[in-house]
Protein backbone atom coordinates (compact mmCIF):
# COMPACT_ATOMS: atom_id res chain seq x y z
CA UNK A 1 0.00 0.00 0.00
CA UNK A 2 1.38 3.37 -1.02
CA UNK A 3 0.90 6.31 1.29
CA UNK A 4 0.52 9.55 -0.57
CA UNK A 5 0.21 12.86 1.17
CA UNK A 6 -0.27 16.21 -0.40
CA UNK A 7 0.85 19.47 1.14
CA UNK A 8 -2.81 20.14 1.88
CA UNK A 9 -3.04 16.88 3.85
CA UNK A 10 0.03 17.74 5.89
CA UNK A 11 -1.18 21.28 6.61
CA UNK A 12 -4.62 19.98 7.60
CA UNK A 13 -3.01 17.48 9.98
CA UNK A 14 -0.90 20.24 11.52
CA UNK A 15 -4.01 22.37 11.90
CA UNK A 16 -5.86 19.52 13.64
CA UNK A 17 -2.92 18.97 15.98
CA UNK A 18 -2.79 22.65 16.99
CA UNK A 19 0.46 23.60 15.30
CA UNK A 20 -1.01 26.83 13.89
CA UNK A 21 -3.18 27.65 16.90
CA UNK A 22 -0.65 27.00 19.66
CA UNK A 23 2.85 25.91 18.62
CA UNK A 24 3.62 28.67 16.12
CA UNK A 25 2.11 31.52 18.18
CA UNK A 26 4.05 30.25 21.21
CA UNK A 27 7.30 30.12 19.23
CA UNK A 28 6.72 33.61 17.86
CA UNK A 29 5.96 35.13 21.27
CA UNK A 30 8.85 33.25 22.91
CA UNK A 31 11.35 34.31 20.23
CA UNK A 32 10.33 37.97 20.29
CA UNK A 33 10.40 38.24 24.09
CA UNK A 34 13.66 36.30 24.36
CA UNK A 35 15.20 38.45 21.63
CA UNK A 36 14.13 41.67 23.33
CA UNK A 37 15.43 40.52 26.72
CA UNK A 38 18.71 39.36 25.17
CA UNK A 39 19.26 42.52 23.16
CA UNK A 40 18.35 45.01 25.86
CA UNK A 41 20.00 43.06 28.72
CA UNK A 42 17.20 44.46 30.87
CA UNK A 43 17.44 41.60 33.36
CA UNK A 44 21.16 40.91 32.96
CA UNK A 45 22.91 38.50 30.66
CA UNK A 46 21.69 35.23 32.17
CA UNK A 47 20.12 33.34 29.26
CA UNK A 48 18.36 30.97 31.68
CA UNK A 49 16.43 33.81 33.29
CA UNK A 50 15.61 35.29 29.89
CA UNK A 51 14.43 31.93 28.56
CA UNK A 52 12.31 31.27 31.66
CA UNK A 53 10.58 34.64 31.40
CA UNK A 54 10.02 34.21 27.65
CA UNK A 55 8.70 30.68 28.21
CA UNK A 56 6.31 31.82 30.93
CA UNK A 57 5.02 34.76 28.89
CA UNK A 58 4.61 32.61 25.79
CA UNK A 59 2.60 30.00 27.67
CA UNK A 60 0.55 32.57 29.60
CA UNK A 61 -0.33 34.36 26.36
CA UNK A 62 -1.90 31.16 25.05
CA UNK A 63 -3.87 30.45 28.23
CA UNK A 64 -7.04 31.73 26.59
CA UNK A 65 -7.86 31.76 22.88
CA UNK A 66 -7.51 35.53 22.48
CA UNK A 67 -4.01 35.37 20.98
CA UNK A 68 -4.81 32.38 18.81
CA UNK A 69 -7.94 33.96 17.42
CA UNK A 70 -6.17 37.26 16.78
CA UNK A 71 -3.24 35.56 15.03
CA UNK A 72 -5.66 33.49 12.96
CA UNK A 73 -7.25 36.76 11.86
CA UNK A 74 -4.35 39.15 11.37
CA UNK A 75 -1.87 36.95 9.51
CA UNK A 76 -4.16 36.09 6.55
CA UNK A 77 -4.93 39.81 6.16
CA UNK A 78 -1.21 40.56 6.46
CA UNK A 79 -0.50 38.02 3.71
CA UNK A 80 -2.96 39.78 1.41
CA UNK A 81 -1.36 43.12 2.34
CA UNK A 82 2.10 41.81 1.46
CA UNK A 83 0.79 40.59 -1.89
CA UNK A 84 -0.65 44.04 -2.61
CA UNK A 85 2.67 45.64 -1.63
CA UNK A 86 4.50 43.27 -3.95
CA UNK A 87 2.32 44.28 -6.89
CA UNK A 88 2.76 47.96 -5.99
CA UNK A 89 6.53 47.44 -5.78
CA UNK A 90 6.57 45.88 -9.24
CA UNK A 91 4.56 48.76 -10.71
CA UNK A 92 6.69 51.36 -8.94
CA UNK A 93 9.84 49.68 -10.24
CA UNK A 94 8.66 50.52 -13.72
CA UNK A 95 8.27 54.24 -13.02
CA UNK A 96 10.48 54.93 -9.98
CA UNK A 97 13.32 56.46 -11.98
CA UNK A 98 10.87 58.79 -13.78
CA UNK A 99 8.88 59.88 -10.71
CA UNK A 100 10.96 61.30 -7.86
CA UNK A 101 8.32 60.79 -5.16
CA UNK A 102 7.61 57.12 -5.98
CA UNK A 103 9.57 55.80 -2.98
CA UNK A 104 7.56 58.00 -0.60
CA UNK A 105 4.35 56.86 -2.27
CA UNK A 106 5.36 53.24 -1.69
CA UNK A 107 5.82 54.00 2.02
CA UNK A 108 2.35 55.54 2.25
CA UNK A 109 0.80 52.62 0.36
CA UNK A 110 2.39 50.31 2.92
CA UNK A 111 1.17 52.45 5.81
CA UNK A 112 -2.40 52.45 4.48
CA UNK A 113 -2.31 48.68 3.97
CA UNK A 114 -0.93 48.17 7.49
CA UNK A 115 -3.70 50.34 8.90
CA UNK A 116 -6.33 48.41 6.95
CA UNK A 117 -4.92 45.09 8.17
CA UNK A 118 -5.09 46.22 11.79
CA UNK A 119 -8.58 47.73 11.44
CA UNK A 120 -9.96 44.65 9.70
CA UNK A 121 -8.40 42.38 12.30
CA UNK A 122 -9.89 44.40 15.14
CA UNK A 123 -13.27 44.34 13.43
CA UNK A 124 -13.16 40.61 12.80
CA UNK A 125 -12.19 39.73 16.38
CA UNK A 126 -14.88 42.07 17.77
CA UNK A 127 -12.33 44.25 19.54
CA UNK A 128 -13.54 47.72 20.38
CA UNK A 129 -17.12 46.81 19.54
CA UNK A 130 -16.75 44.63 16.47
CA UNK A 131 -18.33 46.47 13.55
CA UNK A 132 -17.56 49.80 15.24
CA UNK A 133 -14.47 50.33 13.12
CA UNK A 134 -16.08 49.87 9.75
CA UNK A 135 -19.76 50.62 10.12
CA UNK A 136 -20.33 53.69 12.27
CA UNK A 137 -16.90 55.31 12.32
CA UNK A 138 -16.17 56.17 8.69
CA UNK A 139 -16.58 59.91 9.34
CA UNK A 140 -14.18 59.73 12.30
CA UNK A 141 -11.66 57.67 10.34
CA UNK A 142 -11.79 60.06 7.37
CA UNK A 143 -11.47 63.06 9.71
CA UNK A 144 -8.45 61.43 11.34
CA UNK A 145 -6.81 60.81 7.97
CA UNK A 146 -7.43 64.42 6.93
CA UNK A 147 -6.03 65.64 10.25
CA UNK A 148 -2.87 63.53 9.88
CA UNK A 149 -2.51 64.78 6.29
CA UNK A 150 -2.83 68.40 7.40
CA UNK A 151 -0.26 67.91 10.15
CA UNK A 152 2.12 66.26 7.69
CA UNK A 153 1.61 69.15 5.25
CA UNK A 154 2.26 71.72 7.96
CA UNK A 155 5.37 69.95 9.21
CA UNK A 156 6.92 68.83 5.90
CA UNK A 157 5.37 71.03 3.24
CA UNK A 158 5.05 74.66 2.47
CA UNK A 159 7.64 77.39 2.91
CA UNK A 160 10.94 76.21 4.41
CA UNK A 161 12.02 79.65 5.63
CA UNK A 162 11.64 80.74 9.22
Amino acid sequence: MVWTYTITDVLNMWQQQGVFAYALPFLLIFAVIFGILSKTKLLGENKGVQATIALAMGLLALQFDIVTNFYATIFPYAGVGVAILLVALIFMGVVSDKIPWANKAFFWIGAIIAGAVVLLSFQRTAWFGGNFWLAESWPAIIAGIILVGLIAFIVYGGDKSG
